[in-house]
């Protein structure tokens, strides 16, 4: 009976441990959940800026307007053979739909090798809208707000001359290869261009570097914090006022622009030089000729 009570308490004892294991482990789910969810990127639906209303409002403009090419749980589609019609946008955030839909590239006029912007379908309460009603469905990038993206919001001038240093260190560290050291812009495999950033807006800036549309790498917080991308941004509008102190500039496009000039414009002058000392030489011959 000793040896069996022994055995009993043993059996009991092991039992609990591993019940106080799968406790332990819940608990610990369950904090690491709770931490994700406190200090992750928040969506619209997380910061309390979206409204039922306003959800509601954004997935009737989705099944109207993207559905058909994204499917109507924002589930993405293919076609029979295989091929994405429209990617699943289920995580992609608030900040991706108000990037591709603010700037024209959605919903989509034509496919191709690369979407082009063109002017917005909807208006910005109607962007706002479907942005908040994609960010629903799963937490993803929000839409920053100003003070995130617009250098006009630094402190002092001493601040902003600071962020345009860091920023040119990480422009020309991470962005050059694509957009050229001017941010003029270029080439890209594929058929695809990385644009000109001069002309474009702070906010849209901010959220190409978030959500990589595209063929453009993703800088989330983590590889560049939003203090860095502000400073980037800073540094893309000081170029828009510095000098060209080389003349013209071709663009901003580099040695490929200026050597085509050269063999164009130079070539094309000494070739056109020599037709016409030819010319003039057989005119003079001809002359000398009929004297004679």
């Amino acid at each position: 009976m000793r040896f069996l009570n022994r055995s009993v308490g043993r059996l009991s004892r092991h039992r609990r441990r591993r019940f106080a294991g799968v406790v332990v482990l819940m608990l610990a789910l369950l904090a690491t959940g709770g931490a994700y969810a406190i200090f992750s990127p928040s969506s619209s639906a997380e910061d309390g800026t979206a409204t039922a209303a306003q959800v509601e409002k954004g997935r009737q403009l989705f099944l109207v307007s993207c559905s058909s090419c994204h499917g109507s749980n924002a589930e993405g589609l293919k076609d029979q053979k295989g091929q994405v019609i429209g990617p699943s946008l289920i995580g992609v955030g608030s900040a991706a739909v108000d990037f591709q839909v603010g700037t024209g590239r959605m919903p989509m006029a034509q496919p191709g090798a690369q979407v082009e912007k063109k002017r917005a379908t909807f208006d910005q309460d109607e962007i706002d809208a479907l942005a908040a009603y994609v960010a629903s469905l799963a937490p993803g990038p929000s839409t920053p707000d100003k003070d995130q993206y617009d250098p006009s919001t630094y402190s002092s001038d001493e601040e902003k001359e600071e962020a345009v240093a860091l920023g040119g260190q990480i422009f020309l560290t991470n962005c050059t290869a694509c957009h050229n050291f001017t941010g003029a812009g270029g080439a890209m495999p594929r058929g695809g261009k990385a644009l000109r950033l001069l002309d474009t807006d702070p906010k849209y800036i901010y959220e190409a570097m978030l959500t990589g549309p595209q063929s453009m790498d993703t800088f989330s917080d983590g590889n560049i914090s939003p203090t860095e991308k502000k400073a980037v941004i800073a540094y893309i509008e000081s170029m828009r006022d510095q000098p060209g102190y080389g003349g013209f500039s071709l663009g901003g496009l580099g040695p490929v622009a200026e050597g085509l000039v050269a063999w164009v414009v130079g070539l094309g002058v000494l070739v056109g030089f020599a037709v016409w000392i030819a010319a003039h030489t057989t005119r003079t011959n001809k002359r000398k000729g009929t004297a004679q």
